[in-house]
């Protein structure tokens, strides 16, 4: 009997060929992954339409408060920004102000973000008696409203004597029902059982497993979570601005103090406020790259 075998399919060589060593940017069905001028369009407009806010900020803070008054408004930057901001200057401690939010978001989101992975590793892979419990009850805290503990909490600030300092504000941020929840989601679809288990085998300790292994694994998931809780912390005025006073604010509360009197000076409360912007830019500028390669890498699975 004979067994017919097909010959081995040879390369194709010619002008229709594919390039050795190149792969076309085309999806299973053939189609092209390049983006047309409709996608292009949309995109100019979304990031026109996302970045107007803050030209509108800037185009105020460098106008007179004449100036922004006219009909129709002045579209381009003036000359009055270093002017506007030396009235800023003059009437909040800014200074004072922006170390005082960076401290307390810097030390909210170490704090957030060290506490979340923790409870978050511990109610997706590890095993304890009313774990469904706590977690329901965890998540059960955010359907209740922020304004709800502002007097009990303040009356346990002022018992610590922790009114105006910087630890009232820190410290009940230290933990968030949300991050708790994101990051349980994200440790139970991204690590898998059987490296746990691996570990456990090697004899590794539950804390030798988090450092080691959670802590890898979860990075994509800890930079979401941490741009998240900087930019809230940041920009939370609520809590501040009962527990702090205007001798030892943080940006927001002292934006509040800007542009007093019978008739609010708006170019001074946007020259305030694009000074309270720039840190967070800054910021996200350093570490946006980071933080979003540590999101790519964690949606690529191998």
């Amino acid at each position: 009997m004979t067994v017919l075998t097909a010959p081995p399919e040879q390369p194709r060589t010619g002008p229709g060929a594919p390039a050795p060593g190149r792969r076309g940017s085309r999806s299973r069905t053939g189609r092209s992954l390049r983006g047309g001028p409709v996608t292009y369009t949309v995109l100019i407009l979304a990031v026109l339409v996302s970045a107007f806010p803050f030209y509108w900020t800037l185009v105020a803070a460098s106008r007179s408060n004449a100036d922004l008054a006219r009909v129709p408004p002045a579209l381009l930057p003036g000359p009055d920004l270093f002017r506007n901001i030396d009235a800023v200057l003059a009437e909040a401690d800014i200074g004072t102000a922006l170390l005082n939010s960076l401290i307390v978001s810097g030390s909210v989101t170490a704090g957030t973000v060290l506490c979340c992975t923790l409870a978050g590793f511990a109610f997706a892979k590890l095993r304890f008696r009313g774990r469904g419990a706590l977690l329901a009850l965890t998540v059960g805290t955010m359907m209740i409203p922020p304004q709800l503990g502002v007097i009990p909490l303040f009356m346990v600030i002022a018992e610590l004597g922790w009114v105006n300092q910087l630890q009232s504000v820190i410290l009940p941020g230290l933990v968030s029902a949300f991050g708790v929840f994101f990051m349980r989601q994200f440790l139970a679809q991204s690590l898998p059982d059987e490296l746990i288990e691996a570990a456990r085998v090697d004899g590794a300790s539950t804390a030798r497993i988090f450092w080691s292994i959670v802590v890898p694994v979860a990075r994509p998931g800890m930079a979401v979570l941490g741009l998240l809780t900087f930019m809230t912390a940041w920009n939370d005025f609520f809590w501040p601005v009962v527990a702090l006073s205007s001798q030892n604010p943080t940006v927001q509360v002292a934006l509040r103090q800007l542009g007093g009197g019978y008739v609010h000076d708006q170019s001074v409360i946007m020259a305030g406020t694009l000074l309270g912007t720039l840190p967070v830019l800054l910021v996200f500028g350093l570490l946006g790259r980071a933080i979003v390669g540590g999101i790519m890498q964690g949606a690529v699975k191998g």
